[in-house]
């Protein structure tokens, strides 16, 4: 029930549909670190856990084989599925017109346009990857121009898609780091900051939840921003522990974004459309190294210490530009 509760609107990004601010004074932490936070970080410790200790039994290594011959197919085209997907995001938002990134960062840039039809064709071929993943940082470094370093602190997914796309291009890694694993790493990091923002702003979301009154399953619309918000962290932060958990994260995520699509529509699909395949691309990698090996006890201290992180970073970055009172 755990992951059902945030199973749509966890998802839904809600600055693409609701009015919010960005500069505004978020909740006191002393209200954010209320008994409710306590209880559901309490359940998604002992989930994660749990996890942890399946994964090297009979039952997990089941689940890992059942999940490599289902996306077989799929994991021999990940780059193409990626590439593609790409070039369907950016040939969307340039018919779209008037969009930087995601919907509300605007532009009113003819070159802007140009620059993402020219993103989108350089993935026609593996040799202009490269050059596609100079334009996403080049678009990218515009909205931080226009709307700063803040506000687009959502969105890291896009730093790590052009990273990917330039060491698949260049055919080369990270300092050892696959090009799968940079961009799921900044998958992880994207999710979990935007988690931080259904605790700190959860009134941003309100006026959706009562226009879909039905997502939040009968649930308080306090309570249920704090379940979507620790849902949503806990399964992003799951993309950057170990293989099983990783991949079984990503399925969760996967399902969750995709029926936030046919419950707020085509913006949501189209402005989602890049995480989701990324997401496919990390429930199909069936690759391990000597860093996926880490003991369970592990993984719950290593989610609170990744919550305590993000907070901080939040609340005392959000304090340090904007000038607003941390609790």
């Amino acid at each position: 029930m755990f992951c059902v509760v945030a199973s749509r609107d966890a998802e839904a990004h809600v600055k693409w549909f609701c009015a919010y601010d960005v500069a505004g004074q978020p909740r006191g932490l002393e209200n954010v670190l209320c008994l409710d936070f306590e209880l559901l970080l309490a359940v998604a410790v002992l989930w994660l856990f749990a996890g942890c200790l399946a994964e090297p039994t009979s039952v997990g290594e089941a689940t890992i084989r059942a999940l490599d011959r289902i996306t077989n197919p799929l994991r021999l085209r990940t780059e193409e599925m990626i590439r593609a997907v790409c070039g369907f995001f950016f040939i969307s938002i340039w018919a779209v017109g008037g969009i930087l990134l995601t919907p509300e960062l605007k532009t009113t840039s003819p070159l802007v346009g140009a620059l993402q039809i020219a993103v989108a064709a350089g993935m026609l071929s593996r040799r202009t990857l490269p050059l596609s993943a100079a334009g996403i940082a080049v678009l990218f470094g515009i909205a931080v121009y226009n709307y700063g370093v803040f506000h687009l602190a959502d969105y890291p997914i896009f730093l790590g898609v052009a990273a990917y796309l330039a060491l698949v291009g260049l055919q080369k890694d990270l300092f050892g780091i696959r090009p799968l694993d940079v961009v799921r790493y900044a998958a992880g990091v994207t999710l979990m900051w935007a988690s931080i923002e259904k605790w700190a702003y959860p009134e941003w979301s309100f006026p959706l939840l009562i226009e879909h009154a039905g997502i939040t399953l009968g649930f308080d619309n306090e309570f249920y921003m704090r379940a979507a918000g620790m849902v949503e962290f806990t399964l992003a932060f799951a993309l950057l522990w170990t293989p099983l958990i990783r991949r079984c994260a990503a399925v969760v995520l996967s399902g969750m974004f995709i029926s936030a699509c046919f419950e707020f529509g085509k913006i949501d699909a189209i402005g989602h459309s890049a995480i989701i395949a990324v997401l496919f691309a990390i429930v199909c990698d069936n690759k391990t190294s000597e860093r996926d090996r880490r003991a369970p006890w592990l993984a719950p201290v290593g989610l609170c210490a990744a919550l305590a992180v993000t907070l901080f970073v939040y609340y005392v970055g959000h304090a340090a530009i904007f000038r607003t009172s941390i609790l």
